[in-house]
């Protein structure tokens, strides 16, 4: 199956190579550009693609803020690529709803297969992300009544629901899930999707952060 694509990046030279590095891929269709957030908004209304590469810093409408748009209207999937890995950035993005996060210095091969994996539903962050993430969660400090959610949100889950979801939580894959938890693949499909449904989250990377903050 091809994967459609929206690009979005407000440098013409950057999106021009986006487009060609995409385009080589034999799986992947680049079905639309886009130089600011609001025409970014637009494209994936008018070509409902499977996912839109969305670059952050962008004029008109930020790509934090088309990120909110885009998954919000549930139009596609959403990849952020940025020169940035600066916190409000990385944490913007994913609450926004965004499946992957990856910076501008990923190797071509790499960004490729980030298309292919958000395509398939898997959430990807960028390694070095990832470890800021990580750093993030683990520091101590006080709790922020506005921002911490409240443990009683699982209680809508199954007991597997929330395995799953603490596996999320470590970044793991469908495929690592269903042997740690020693069942079908299809099966933890089917439970990251319900889980997903009952805690409201658009994305498994959402899904993820959640379980980070709620220590599970």
């Amino acid at each position: 199956m091809t994967i459609r694509v929206v690009v979005a990046e407000d440098q013409s030279a950057v999106r021009s190579g986006l487009v060609l590095i995409l385009g080589s891929a034999p799986d992947i269709e680049v079905v639309g550009e886009a130089a600011d957030g609001e025409e970014a908004v637009a494209r994936a209304r008018e070509l409902r693609p499977d996912l839109v590469l969305m670059d952050v810093q962008m004029p008109r409408l930020d790509g934090v803020s088309a990120t909110r748009q885009v998954v919000g209207e549930g139009l596609a999937d959403v990849l952020v690529l940025t020169t940035f890995d600066l916190d409000e950035y990385v944490f913007g993005a994913l609450r926004a709803g965004a499946a992957g996060f990856l910076l501008k210095n990923t190797e071509a091969r790499d960004l490729i297969e980030a298309v292919r994996t958000v395509a398939r539903g898997e959430g990807l962050i960028a390694p070095a992300v990832t470890r800021r993430l990580i750093a993030e969660f683990a520091s101590p400090r006080p709790l922020r009544s506005a921002d911490a959610p409240d443990p009683a949100v699982l209680d809508v889950l199954t007991r597997r629901e929330r395995e799953v979801l603490a596996c999320l939580g470590q970044g793991l894959s469908n495929a690592e899930i269903a042997v740690r938890l020693e069942m079908a693949e299809a099966t933890v499909k089917t439970h990251v999707s319900r889980l997903l449904g009952k805690l409201e989250l658009r994305s498994r990377v959402q899904a993820a952060v959640l379980a980070q903050e709620l220590g599970i």
